[in-house]
């Protein structure tokens, strides 16, 4: 049953890079792909919250480093693929979890508040997918690679009105680069948490919008981060997922099927 479950899921020798690794949600599902057995690649602009969490990985069994990068510098991001190729020697798995959020609302929203967030939620995502799809596609061989979507990307939601477009827009991307690179075996999915309380949702979760959102949710609770790491999992193994690719994986406790 062990080795059934390890050829299935099991991701040895795979090198997962983790952009946003240094979050909540995102370290939690790098902390997944490690116990998997990847060597995974935190990166973010606080190494003192990825050492943080490599410190749990390490003690678990798990190996990954930290390496710094920004979605919004171009050039950040191909230093970063060049450092993950000169210390792991590859790269099989990208995910793009960097994200940023703003609660102002719709009128008051600025043109340079607007584009901060689409540079970071959008674009940035835009520029790691061309990098790393250049890199899967030069070496033929398959690839994952994991966008974070969001809720507000599949219905739009009061107080998040830029974040919840730049999130539409990376549904949207993602299904044509699964079009785009299907017959490559790169493979393009969006993981599309429900309401994970984290640093970035926290301006807007106020007492009264918990409710709104608890009431709304037929599991009636919050997600654990740790309910993301089956997920992750299925979409970055070649085996349990190798032909998984174009789509959404919903993990919302039941938000996204309600109506009234």
């Amino acid at each position: 049953m062990k080795d059934y479950l390890a050829n299935l899921f099991g991701l040895e020798n795979k090198v997962a890079v983790v952009i946003g690794g240094t979050g909540e949600l995102c370290g939690t599902m790098a902390e997944g792909l490690a116990m998997a057995g990847a060597e995974v690649v935190l990166v973010g602009r606080s190494e003192e919250k990825a050492n943080a969490r490599l410190e749990t990985i390490w003690a678990k069994g798990g190996k990954g480093y930290f390496a710094q990068g920004e979605v919004g510098k171009r050039e950040s991001l191909n230093d970063l693929l060049d450092s993950v190729i000169a210390q792991s020697g590859r790269a099989d798995i990208l995910v793009n979890g960097a994200g940023v959020n703003s609660p102002t609302p719709f009128i008051e929203i600025t043109d340079d508040e607007f584009h901060r967030i689409l540079d970071t939620n959008l674009i940035g995502v835009m520029r790691a997918c061309q990098i790393f799809g250049n890199y899967f596609l030069s070496r033929d061989v398959p690839g994952s690679i994991i966008n974070l979507g969001s809720i507000s990307g599949l219905n739009p939601l009061s107080r998040v009105f830029t974040y919840s477009a730049s999130k539409a827009a990376v549904h949207n991307l993602t299904r044509n680069l699964a079009r785009e690179w299907a017959d490559r075996d790169i493979r393009v999915n969006t993981l599309v948490p429900g309401f994970f309380p984290a640093a970035q949702n926290k301006a807007v979760l106020d007492e009264s919008r918990v409710a709104e959102i608890l009431r709304h949710t037929p599991a009636s609770r919050f997600g654990n981060p740790e309910e993301l790491i089956g997920a992750t999992l299925l979409l970055a193994s070649n085996s349990a997922g190798g032909f998984i690719t174009g789509t959404e994986i919903v993990v919302d406790g039941g938000f996204n099927a309600m109506t009234i």
